[in-house]
């Protein structure tokens, strides 16, 4: 099949003996836990749960340290808290961690002036598609594939998720204490008084609800701190993807036992792909980008592909339209899948769709266009009598200045400040939180 995105490997002989060391080695996660998620997601579709899925545009195995993975799984368990007191219902928490190494690129190369004065030259080289396939630096070597940065990435996504396991069963971040949390962004000038007043008390009555939770007894206290949380990335490498793809006793089916929710991207989201040949044969639950290109009949043939049984939990649609063409694009979609009775999860990426360079070249985000179209999103699905299950966020726990805007009130002459990325804008710790708020406020029908 045509495989977007497809990536040379110099040497074969390499590619085929590290697909075999991938395929001989331990599952990343297990198919148990697969089919818990699956069953989740078949909550959320009738309006039983709400999805939180969020971490990095793409990690890199220099961040693979115990101080970034807390910040990070410490910020999507806050977010949930304030989303499950918001909405009155359990949030299910997948992070983009544990395997979010590659990432697709507009162009397979890229040129760059090296040199200064008489000696400067034009050199082309690959792109950078994560860490997974190549290295960041602009040179010959960094940038040629390289086959054992698969195995690479597979003991990276190892140890990030045994160390979140160990976090999470260890009842990490006191979420007790609420009153406890950074929520200097509420003192910024930019966010309205009446807003400002209305977020210190949902935390303040957060806070109180968990303290009383907490005398209750000790079950309590322990259902509070250990929680589900559950791993995302990109199937973006089939080589890494089919690697650890197997059956497993006493289940129907193969498993893809790299995530337990690989999602195709809008780039590899072709009908004739190998993309959607491969993940239409995995039993896991499988996400796919949908933009505002994508039309009716193609959104239709991908749910048929991807979900022939049409089995709830099956199929995550994210949404990412943009706020320019959301009103236009996704009513249109939505009806759709709805008119033919096709299942599905819909989740609104309002990241994607939103990015734009500065006048310096920087990529960068707007906050208020993702709040523009995550709140246009809320009301279609309820025009359209469509249950938006979920949000898709890129976000760190770190405090770096990458998207404009927010209570904080970033602009582009702050992004040099702490833009950390090698890819896309995230949000920062901060506006991550506000958009937590804000889908609290929504759940109260404001």
């Amino acid at each position: 099949m045509p495989r977007a995105q497809d990536v040379a490997y110099p040497d074969p002989k390499q590619l085929q003996r590290v697909v075999a060391q991938l395929a001989a080695l331990p599952p990343l996660v297990t198919s148990w836990e697969i089919e818990k998620l699956r069953m989740m997601l078949a909550d959320a579709e009738q309006g039983k749960r709400f999805v939180l899925q969020g971490g990095d545009c793409a990690e890199s195995f220099a961040d693979c340290s115990p101080a970034q993975i807390a910040n990070k799984l410490k910020i999507l368990l806050q977010m949930s808290m304030v989303i499950v007191h918001g909405l009155k219902k359990p949030v299910v928490r997948i992070g983009r961690m544990a395997g979010q190494y590659a990432k697709p690129r507009s162009s397979a190369s890229e040129t760059r002036l090296v040199g200064t004065g008489a000696s400067a030259r034009e050199v082309t080289l690959p792109s950078y598609f994560g860490d997974l396939v190549n290295r960041p630096e602009f040179t010959g070597s960094s940038r040629t594939p390289d086959a054992d940065l698969l195995l690479a990435g597979y003991f990276h996504a190892a140890m990030t998720i045994n160390f979140v396991r160990s976090l999470v069963d260890g009842g990490f971040a006191d979420l007790h204490h609420p009153e406890y949390w950074d929520l200097s962004f509420l003192r910024q000038a930019g966010l309205p008084a009446s807003l400002r007043v209305e977020y210190e008390k949902m935390c303040a009555n957060l806070a109180d609800g968990l303290r009383f939770m907490e005398a209750l007894g000790e079950k309590t206290v322990e259902d509070l701190t250990r929680v589900e949380f559950f791993t995302s990335h990109e199937g973006l490498s089939l080589w890494y993807e089919s690697a650890q793809t197997r059956q497993v006793p006493r289940r129907e089916g193969h498993y893809d036992l790299t995530t337990h929710l690989p999602w195709i991207g809008e780039r590899t989201r072709q009908l004739d792909g190998a993309h959607v040949e491969f993940f239409r044969g995995v039993r896991n639950p499988v996400g796919v980008k949908v933009s505002a290109n994508c039309t009716p009949a193609e959104l239709v043939e991908l749910a048929q592909r991807l979900n022939p049984a049409n089995e709830r939990g099956k199929i995550v649609f994210i949404a990412r339209m943009g706020a320019s063409k959301v009103d236009a694009a996704l009513p249109r979609l939505l009806r759709a899948v709805k008119t033919l009775g096709l299942n599905g999860l819909w989740i609104c990426d309002p990241m994607h769709g939103n990015t734009r360079a500065t006048s310096a070249g920087l990529k960068t985000r707007n906050v208020e266009d993702m709040l523009k179209e995550l709140t246009s999103a809320h009301a279609i699905h309820l025009a359209e009598g469509v249950t938006l299950g979920g949000v898709h966020f890129e976000l760190t726990g770190e405090d770096v200045t990458e998207c404009t805007g927010g209570a904080g009130g970033l602009t582009e002459q702050d992004l040099s400040t702490n833009y950390a990325s090698a890819c896309d804008p995230r949000l920062n710790y901060h506006q991550a939180l506000e958009m937590a708020f804000v889908l609290a406020r929504m759940g109260k029908g404001k």
